[in-house]
């Protein structure tokens, strides 16, 4: 009788334990991972949409870098990283349910908004995590970088001097009162040098409610392109002024002047691909470059003309060889009259022959002295003339450069 007690004590524990087992087992999942999966279950690919048929998605926080300025083609390079936050009520759950105030979610299995820039030629954007925040009453948080390529007509006017701002143009996706709108935060600059350029400030301005853009403002670091480009001209210059210092006759000055005027054409073309592209506001640099070369040729040229006035008292191109063959005539006479047997009547016309020809020489002596020192004081003329006028120009140059404000539409991407 015991052991009959004893098989039906153990089949009762065993039906006991068996009926709890499969209680438990039919109990829904209540982990945060359970959460995650009933969530991704419902498969919301597309924007949340409500009476109003927008979406408001704020960005609380957004870091902006650039990377560079392409003064060639006019680019500016930069690097956005924004926070958004935006609510999808269809992703909200009890937490009477799921005892979890968040959850973890693959980005891809949900809708995300997507930003643009507007005038970015070449713009991409790209999750920063694959996976996303979101909190029980639907409110879901994310990331997103951007890389973009702006066309920015800076203004380069100025160069090397240069400073303009650039607006870097965000939005999203809106069409007939749908879609998505963006409530802006703030926006903070990192790392704001790059290059010869330099990130002054940035800050978010507004031209309607679905024209928003980070206005940029930027400043060149000018001492590398003052010392290559400006300083090199100057320099140059200065030695052409200084060179007349050179004897006027020889032909040294001459050669120098023209070594010069090659050097700096060399020089030109050189910083043919260094110098900055054309914009609305053409770059006064290469006006400065072709005024340099201009005082360069016409100091040579000027040298020159003032070597032929020191040597033939003119610049006119014209025969000057008859008193040289006098000269000579009157030399060969003197020779021949000398060889031979001759009367004193004739000795007398021979010396009054040597005697003029000795006048004429001290004649044209005196011609060249006096044609040398007309020429000289035109040279110490025009050698301060070109001192002056070279220093009033750089003078005028540089401050042109520093002070004046060229005007640029950089708005012109919206029509």
């Amino acid at each position: 009788m015991q052991p009959k007690m004893s098989r039906l004590g153990i089949c009762t524990v065993s039906l006991i334990l068996l009926t709890a087992g499969c209680i438990q087992g039919e109990l829904p999942c209540r982990s945060r991972r359970c959460l995650a999966e009933m969530l991704i279950k419902k498969e919301l690919f597309s924007q949340p949409q409500y009476e109003k048929c927008t979406q408001k998605i704020k960005v609380p926080f957004m870091e902006y870098q650039t990377l560079s300025v392409d003064t060639k083609n006019l680019r500016l390079n930069s690097r956005l990283q924004a926070s958004l936050i935006w609510r999808d009520l269809d992703l909200a759950w009890n937490t009477s349910e799921y005892r979890y105030d968040e959850v973890v979610l693959p980005v891809n299995k949900i809708w995300t908004p997507e930003l643009h820039v507007t005038n970015g030629i070449q713009t991409t954007m790209k999750h920063s995590s694959r996976d996303l925040l979101v909190d029980s009453n639907g409110t879901v948080r994310h990331n997103v970088i951007i890389s973009a390529a702006v066309n920015c007509e800076v203004n380069l006017f100025n160069y090397p001097f240069a400073a303009d701002e650039c607006p870097v143009a965000i939005q999203t996706w809106t069409n007939d009162g749908c879609g998505t709108e963006l409530e802006l935060g703030n926006v903070r600059m990192v790392d704001g040098s790059h290059g010869d350029w330099r990130t002054v400030s940035v800050s978010w301005q507004t031209q309607s409610s679905d024209r928003n853009y980070i206005w940029v403002s930027l400043s060149i670091k000018f001492l590398n392109p003052f010392i290559t480009l400006m300083l090199p001209s100057i320099l140059i210059v200065l030695a052409d002024i200084i060179s007349f210092a050179l004897p006027l006759g020889g032909g040294e000055r001459n050669s120098f002047k023209v070594t010069l005027v090659l050097s700096f054409t060399m020089f030109l073309l050189i910083l043919n691909n260094v110098l900055p592209g054309d914009s609305q506001c053409n770059p006064i640099i290469r006006t400065h470059f072709c005024i340099c070369l201009i005082f360069l040729v016409a100091s040579m040229l000027l040298s020159m003309i003032v070597t032929r006035m020191a040597k033939e008292g003119g610049i006119m191109f014209c025969c000057c060889t008859k008193v040289t063959e006098f000269q000579a005539e009157t030399v060969d006479e003197v020779s021949t009259d000398a060889k031979v047997d001759i009367s004193s009547h004739e000795q007398i016309e021979m010396l009054q022959k040597v005697v003029k020809f000795l006048e004429d020489m001290n004649a044209k002596d005196a011609e060249n002295e006096k044609h040398y020192q007309f020429a000289n004081k035109v040279d110490k003329i025009i050698a301060w003339f070109y001192l002056v006028i070279g220093t009033v120009y750089f003078i005028c140059m540089i401050t042109v450069m520093v002070k004046y404000k060229c005007v640029i539409n950089h708005f012109d991407f919206w029509y």
